[in-house]
């Protein structure tokens, strides 16, 4: 079967955050103009997730209702089927969202006073759970090589080894640089935190979305004393944009962890339909992944040769997994809050500016090519114009 992905639904006045914010930081912008920035897809649903919703509803009587064993299979059998781990039912946590779900896992596993550590530029979040706990944040910077990112081991072990340093929260695959790490990279990562009594929160939201030639290691794969220190956030959100539906499900092997984060939470059941979705993606959209990761793969493709074609102040760093290219503007010579300005006012592109996700992205810019192409195309030929203007003036 082939799906439409060229279809693309405008969502002015429907409430979307992303284009609100759009025509909030430019109020003059064209309508033909999308946002490229918060992490949805500007694609539509899988048709199966629609049809079967509709029949859920047709049958459906709207009280308070948990999670059934259909649901918990689904999960399970994904996992299984897709990254190569069974969890057990009972590992299970559903919360409202891997956001909210972080930020009570932070409150839940550490206390004031205690320290939890990020690998910066990543995404904000996860400084801001942190700091509404009012957590000592401690950072490590990646490597930046030009091209990718890498971890820079020194400096994590010794942040790690930190005496108030309870907790580490991974991003894996990456955010905003889209590095999958290594199965080597994650032992070495597990081993520190394991020898050091740091626990892991590893956020793989984005483990589905991995591009042809690269594979993801997740932590639920490792040895049982390493997968007993961590915390696996995982979603059908990114994977397959419903993220409206605000259904999380975190793996935690760990007995007195589990019960931490669900003590934590405040409620015991989500929203009715975000089960349901979930277990219905789950079990009946693997085709509709398989084919978007194709349309991923070449819209990676072609900004990478743009860019390399028509814009040598600017470097794309390679994109191994999420739908989330980072590139790196700093040739351009502005200060990175002209960056953003340039951007929004001059070129009428709306990204996530480099800053927000750490000092290390300043100059940065992460572009969302989860989009028909034609609608990537001529993002990428009005920021060519704006280019072209520019080096005019200078």
């Amino acid at each position: 079967m082939h799906y439409d992905f060229e279809t693309l639904v405008r969502r002015n006045n429907t409430g979307s955050l992303k284009w609100n914010d759009m025509k909030n930081k430019n109020p003059n912008v064209e309508d033909c103009v999308v946002p490229l920035s918060v992490a949805d897809m500007e694609w539509k649903n899988p048709p199966e997730i629609i049809e079967g919703l509709k029949q859920y509803l047709d049958q459906s009587i709207f009280g308070y209702t948990g999670a059934t064993e259909a649901y918990y299979d689904s999960v399970t059998g994904w996992m299984e089927k897709r990254h190569g781990f069974s969890p057990k039912k009972e590992w299970i946590v559903e919360t409202a969202g891997v956001v909210p779900g972080l930020s009570q896992m932070v409150a839940a596993f550490t206390k004031p006073g205690d320290a939890v550590l990020i690998m910066t530029p990543v995404y904000y979040p996860f400084r801001l759970s942190v700091e509404n706990n009012k957590r000592t944040l401690v950072t490590s910077e990646l490597i930046h090589t030009g091209s990718s990112y890498e971890i820079n081991f020194a400096d994590f072990e010794e942040k790690a080894a930190g005496e108030d340093v309870k907790l580490l929260i991974l991003c894996s695959p990456h955010n905003p640089v889209g590095r999958i790490w290594t199965r080597e990279e994650l032992l070495r990562i597990a081993e520190i935190c394991f020898n050091n009594h740091v626990f892991i929160i590893s956020d793989e939201i984005h483990f589905d979305l991995i591009l042809p030639g690269y594979h993801h290691v997740s932590m639920g794969t490792l040895e049982e004393k390493y997968v007993n220190n961590c915390a696996i956030c995982t979603a059908p959100s990114k994977t397959f944009n419903l993220a409206g539906f605000q259904t999380s499900n975190h793996l935690i092997a760990d007995k007195e962890m589990r019960d931490k984060l669900s003590a934590a939470r405040g409620y015991h059941s989500l929203n009715m339909m975000g089960y349901k979705a979930c277990e219905i993606a789950y079990t009946r959209c693997e085709a509709w992944l398989d084919e978007l990761l194709l349309h991923l793969d070449a819209n990676k493709r072609y900004v990478e040769t743009f860019v390399a074609a028509n814009l040598p102040e600017a470097k794309v760093c390679n994109l191994q997994g999420t739908y989330l290219q980072w590139l790196d503007f700093r040739g351009l010579g502005m200060d990175y809050r002209e960056l953003e300005k340039f951007m929004q006012m001059e070129a009428q592109l709306f990204l996530d500016e480099g800053y927000i996700f750490g000092e290390g992205g300043r100059g940065f810019e992460r572009i969302n090519i989860a989009c028909p192409l034609w609608v990537l195309k001529e993002a990428m030929e009005r920021l060519l114009e704006a280019v072209i203007r520019y080096r005019k003036r200078r």
